[in-house]
């Protein structure tokens, strides 16, 4: 029998002084808290399970707010997001929830957050996001990124970039959303990594590549987070290790 892992972990980060990342595995939330050592869950294969980050957007109020909304929203919905068109749905609702709320309260006026994911299902993923979080397949010879960066365009000589083109609220006014979503075959062996821009913006590629090509599970999980800690931890850094056993 076919089963899911999931290795999660969550921590702020040296410079923060506070999470705004949440994270969402199945029914199981973690929002806006650390947990420096990885936590491994475990599924079985069928009903669709949904893994996604959340990144509250900084330098606006309430990122933690709109995270959290968003993945208590996609866990509540992750069991009926069992096609392509369900997952458009389900982040139309979480972007209007998350805009309805921040008109409720002057507090969390243009709180924002993005978000990157997969749904597990029987035979295949369906990778998702909003913004610049990321999913990239561990699987092959090299990583792959699989989501798409909603960025602007980067100068010659420049890696990343703090700046979004879309996300889950975020603006005075609301504003609709063009979610990237694609479906990839599903094969025993398969791995994958979910993560928000506190580990990818300070840690290269290769050196991600590098330490999932020598770790994995819990092992992998806190070699990734150390690796963004001993570049600076200049984020909230949050990841997801979701890989197919049999």
């Amino acid at each position: 029998m076919r089963y899911i892992t999931v290795t999660a972990l969550s921590h702020p980060g040296l410079l923060r002084d506070h999470n705004e990342d949440s994270l969402v595995a199945g029914p199981w939330t973690l929002c806006g808290t650390a947990t420096e050592n990885p936590q491994t869950l475990v599924f079985p294969l069928g009903t669709p399970l949904v893994v996604a980050v959340a990144d509250g957007i900084g330098g606006q109020p309430a990122g933690e707010v709109a995270s959290a909304l968003t993945v208590r929203q996609l866990a509540a919905l992750g069991p009926s997001l069992s096609s392509e068109q369900a997952v458009r749905e389900a982040l139309n609702l979480c972007n209007r929830a998350v805009y309805t709320a921040a008109g409720r309260d002057p507090d969390l006026m243009t709180m924002g957050t993005t978000v990157a994911g997969a749904v597990v299902l029987a035979e295949s993923l369906l990778i998702f996001n909003v913004g610049d979080s990321r999913v990239l397949d561990v699987t092959g010879d090299g990583l792959r990124q699989v989501s798409v960066d909603d960025s602007p365009p980067l100068p010659p000589g420049r890696r990343t970039t703090s700046l979004v083109t879309q996300a889950l609220g975020g603006a005075t006014r609301f504003s609709a959303i063009t979610p990237h979503v694609a479906t990839a075959p599903l094969t025993a062996g398969d791995r994958y990594l979910i993560c928000t821009d506190g580990l990818t913006d300070p840690v290269p590629e290769d050196e991600l590549d590098d330490l999932l090509r020598t770790h994995e599970n819990g092992r992998a999980a806190f070699e990734l987070w150390k690796s963004a800690i001993e570049a600076g931890g200049p984020d909230n850094i949050t990841l997801a290790l979701l890989g197919i056993g049999e």
